[in-house]
């Protein structure tokens, strides 16, 4: 998959491993991530989602599938540091300006059976590396996920918008604030739009998607 060198300074990668990965870097949908001409694509015109913007590190694909399998599913959280650094360092670079910096970064909140389950929210511990660099504060109990729902990846596509509809609750007055949601995969979108709709039902005026890999239409 990658190789086992120990020079890869604080990314844990070496510059070979690091340019192996499917940087997405192609023109893209600044709303929802997906590949287009750099503008607002057709999909986002005809039904706009509740979140404003879409920033991804990867494209979900070899060998960074397996590296976020193995940090999810293996329990190596040394692999938040590695994502967590990479996402700083494209945040300190062109492809995203911070003139609307957030005021909150919420992790992708994650049902208490599903955490004893695995240990860890593996979306909370890179905002946790985030928030702690960026020095924008974290706050990962303005939202709670009420139901335990089939994992997303479990479920066809058309089934995913029904699964995770009105599962999240917000209950701290985030009126005008903007927010940064961080997850791992952004695949169809569906729940980071039910997060971000429950958020801006609570009086958010801005929020954007700040995630580790986009699924890509193949």
């Amino acid at each position: 998959m990658l190789c086992s060198s120990h020079e890869g300074g604080e990314t844990g990668l070496c510059k070979p491993c690091l340019q192996s990965l499917p940087w997405h870097i192609a023109p893209q949908c600044p709303q929802c991530g997906l590949l287009s001409d750099g503008l607002i694509c057709g999909s986002c015109l005809n039904a706009p989602p509740s979140f404003d913007a879409t920033h991804a590190l990867f494209s979900y694909d070899y060998p960074l599938d397996r590296l976020l399998q193995h940090y999810k599913y293996r329990e190596s959280l040394h692999l938040a540091d590695t994502f967590a650094s990479l996402f700083i360092s494209k945040l300190a670079g062109a492809s995203i300006s911070l003139a609307q910096k957030p005021d909150l970064i919420i992790p992708m909140p994650m049902h208490g059976e599903r955490l004893k389950q695995r240990g860890f929210n593996q979306a909370l511990e890179i905002a946790r590396l985030i928030s702690k660099a960026t020095e924008i504060k974290l706050d990962y109990t303005a939202c709670q996920r009420t139901r335990l729902t089939p994992p997303q990846a479990s479920l066809p596509l058309k089934e995913r918008i029904k699964n995770i509809r009105g599962v999240f609750k917000c209950e701290k007055n985030l009126q005008g604030l903007n927010i940064a949601l961080v997850d791992d995969v952004m695949t169809t979108g569906a729940s980071l739009n039910e997060l971000a709709k429950t958020l801006k039902q609570a009086g958010a005026a801005h929020v954007e998607c700040w995630v580790i890999a986009r699924t890509l239409p193949k």
